[in-house]
């Protein structure tokens, strides 16, 4: 491992002796009576039928939710009702899923599970907050518990019940394209909002209908990952995170106590490995320090298919994930992959297309003394106290969706919050002259930039579709062009190219840079600098004379060369999401510049990662930002 000498790595070895005080609230396991009960009347089938989730897009026959007494469904990214995207096709979706599992002998109802993480972002017409970088330059835990108590009233509006949220993630090279779903390269920042954002979704009472069941990812190292130990599909995403242990708890581990004694509900392992060895695959990091150390008594949720990937040798990766994508992984393997998942103290798994032979698989290596009965019995016992505990088992909270919720959807009340979201996220860089606050009556601002009036490059990956795409994706959000020209008087004239041309004659000009949207995987790069486009137009304005205002969109720190220089002055926005009046509301001078970075922002690639980066060495250091 790399000595520690970043800030926040030394602040994070501080963390380590908390780490044996987490463990989970007693509310969690308090019908542990009735729930013995319950698991001592289930057959074997009914038993693994609740330790499934199929993706919804992978269901042959949706009786198999009944048939097979399936525990769980997920909407992974574009997994969307075959019918729509709105609030109506999802709320029906979740009750014809929920009424078929109604059906079955027990009558055990159905966890829905998705990915949630940064609003409703699934669905057409939800509140898309900021992620979770921008929310960590907000410094503010308050903040961050209401956009998530948001998160699940618009969750819970559709029925749907589980959030795949917070992302306790501490990334530590920028490079990776999950970096933006880390509240801060920070540790003890991390545990401080994932705590909040888990009391956001759970509130104090799970089975409230205003609760949804939180779940803190990716247990564990998942932002540690080694450049160059992952998959064929990148660098980083689902790799190696090659560090002592002592060093993986004090940074990687820190958000988890944190969670877990705020009450969540459910952990989602991770993909990636620790010297080697898979997460999904691991009983010391999933039971001996999870489960027994650390006093988690919820359910473990693997992430998509990830138990796949454990059947070939850890430094094997890339075949592994080669022969998964050629759905070349034989039956005989894929039963090996359950029995080492399970055995290590996976609780439910997310098989998506494969859930027949799941079932089938688990079944068969009960019967054959693989997996013992304990472990089943003990998985769907934890799986049982979230459905306890969430209302759902024992009458509390109503299986369909809630009429009084689906009026607040999209509101304008929570679009307030995310606003607010929004101005407290973004960090003041660089304001030579006082450039800002901009005056609403200056006589001509020029805007410039392919992200100025973009709203799917404004709210980043995991809008709408699992990547993200440029364009008018959602209804209801205003792009930054458009708040511009909200938030100036009617005097002023506000034109737009994207290329900076024709703005001669302007009082100001305003380029909107960033990058394009992306999630996992794909979001991996080898170079951050900014696009030419991006650097022409900067360069465009400059050129016609005009003083230069400077927005980055972006899920991690970019690399700015001469733009850094050319700006008079300077405003990191993150990925703001949909409500682009949050960024006019601090450049106008309505609300201060407060936020602070979540993350150091490097001058160059030969400072990534992050433990390469001297605080004196920065372009801008962690928790830098300016006032005015």
């Amino acid at each position: 491992p790399r000595p520690l000498r970043h800030r926040s790595l030394a602040l994070a070895a501080l963390l380590v002796p908390s780490l044996a005080i987490a463990a989970s609230p007693s509310w969690l396991s308090a019908n542990d009576p009735q729930i013995r009960e319950l698991v001592g009347k289930m057959t074997l089938a009914e038993k693994v039928g609740q330790m499934t989730q199929p993706d919804l897009g992978a269901i042959k026959d949706f009786n198999d939710i009944k048939n097979l007494h399936l525990g769980s469904v997920l909407s992974g990214g574009g997994s969307d009702p075959k019918n729509g995207n709105t609030l109506a096709d999802w709320s029906k979706i979740y009750q014809d899923c929920q009424n078929l599992a109604l059906q079955t002998r027990l009558a055990i109802p159905l966890l829905y599970g998705i990915d949630a993480v940064h609003g409703h972002n699934n669905v057409l017409g939800a509140v898309i907050f900021p992620h979770n970088i921008g929310l960590g330059c907000t410094r503010n835990p308050d903040l961050v518990e209401k956009v998530s108590h948001i998160t699940a009233l618009e969750v819970r509006a559709t029925g749907i019940q589980w959030a795949f949220a917070p992302c306790v993630t501490v990334p530590h090279d920028i490079r990776w394209g999950r970096t933006y779903e880390g509240f801060s390269e920070d540790p003890a920042l991390v545990a401080s909002l994932g705590a909040a954002a888990v009391r956001g979704l759970q509130g104090t009472d799970l089975s409230s209908k205003t609760a949804a069941v939180g779940c803190a990812k990716h247990f564990i190292g998942d932002g540690g990952t080694t450049y160059g130990t992952a998959t064929q599909d990148g660098w980083l995403d689902q790799g190696d995170t090659r560090l002592d242990e002592a060093t993986l708890r004090a940074i990687h581990m820190a958000g988890y106590p944190a969670a877990i004694k705020a009450g969540v509900a459910t952990i989602m392992p991770s993909y990636s490995s620790w010297n080697g060895v898979k997460c999904s695959g691991s009983k010391y990091l999933l039971t001996d320090v999870l489960k027994n150390e650390l006093g988690f008594e919820g359910f473990l949720i693997s992430d998509y298919n990830a138990i796949d990937q454990l059947v070939a040798p850890a430094k094997d990766a890339a075949a592994v994930v080669s022969s998964n994508a050629a759905g070349q992984v034989t039956p005989a393997d894929y039963k090996k992959c359950i029995e080492i998942s399970i055995n290590a103290g996976m609780d439910m798994v997310m098989v998506t297309d494969r859930y027949r032979e799941f079932i089938s698989s688990l079944q068969q290596l009960v019967t054959e003394g693989k997996v013992p009965v304990s472990r089943i019995d003990d998985a769907v016992t934890r799986i049982l106290r979230v459905k306890f505990a969430s209302g759902m088992l024992n009458g509390k909270t109503a299986l369909a969706p809630d009429p009084e919720l689906q009026k607040m959807f999209g509101s304008s009340e929570h679009r307030a919050i995310a606003r607010q979201a929004v101005t407290e996220s973004l960090v003041l860089l660089k304001n030579e002259k006082q450039l800002l606050p901009i005056s609403k009556s200056t006589r001509h601002i020029h805007v410039a930039g392919r992200s100025a009036d973009d709203l799917g490059i404004q709210c980043g990956g995991w809008t709408i579709d699992w990547q993200g795409k440029p364009g008018d994706i959602t209804p209801g959000g205003t792009t930054i062009l458009a708040a511009i020209r909200k938030s100036v008087s009617t005097e002023t004239k506000v034109t737009f190219s994207k290329d900076g041309s024709e703005a001669a004659g302007a009082d100001l000009g305003i380029v909107v840079v960033g990058e394009e949207p992306y999630a996992e995987m794909k979001g991996d790069r080898s170079e951050l600098s900014l696009s030419k486009e991006d650097a022409e137009a900067v360069r465009s304005l400059k050129t016609a004379g005009l003083k230069v205002l400077v927005v980055v969109i972006s899920g991690r720190p970019l690399i700015l060369g001469d733009v850094a220089d050319q700006a008079d002055a300077l405003v990191a926005a993150w990925l703001p999401g949909t409500e682009g009046q949050g960024v006019t509301d601090a450049l106008f001078g309505t609300s201060p510049f407060t936020g602070k970075l979540s993350f150091s922002w490097p001058r160059s690639m030969a400072q990534i990662p992050l433990s390469n980066l001297k605080a004196n060495e920065a372009l801008f250091p962690l928790g830098f930002g300016l006032r005015f």
